[in-house]
């Protein structure tokens, strides 16, 4: 199933590659869709392309596709867009900073301490 973590793969449908297959090939046709939405000014359509250098960092391109609602379970093609792991990356920092927020925060009431208010 490719880089979906072992402990989120029951979050995902059953023809999740195909599904993924279908936006990276079929409709992004192995580029890169973000147009922006990362935070990144592209001028249009990002230009990465899978198994190339990444225009921005010069890494390889690995196209992957990301939930733009974070949903894994919602794979409505219009909630899909492929994209490099740069712009992948970007577009998901705010949710995965708020991920490990709320990670810490049990973490530490499940140790039995009062979080601090700064940390709600």
């Amino acid at each position: 199933m490719g880089p979906i973590r072992p402990e989120n793969r029951a979050l995902y449908p059953m023809n999740w590659p195909d599904i993924s297959r279908a936006i990276r090939i079929d409709r992004a046709m192995w580029r890169c869709e973000c147009d922006g939405r990362c935070g990144t000014p592209h001028g249009g359509r990002c230009t990465a392309r899978n198994s190339k250098p990444n225009p921005m960092t010069g890494s390889i391109v690995v196209l992957t596709v990301a939930h733009l609602d974070h949903n894994p379970a919602n794979c409505d093609p219009a909630n899909l867009m492929a994209a490099c792991q740069a712009c992948h990356l970007r577009y998901d920092a705010e949710h995965h900073r708020q991920t490990r927020a709320a990670t810490r925060r049990a973490a530490v009431e499940a140790a039995g301490q009062l979080p601090l208010e700064a940390d709600r």
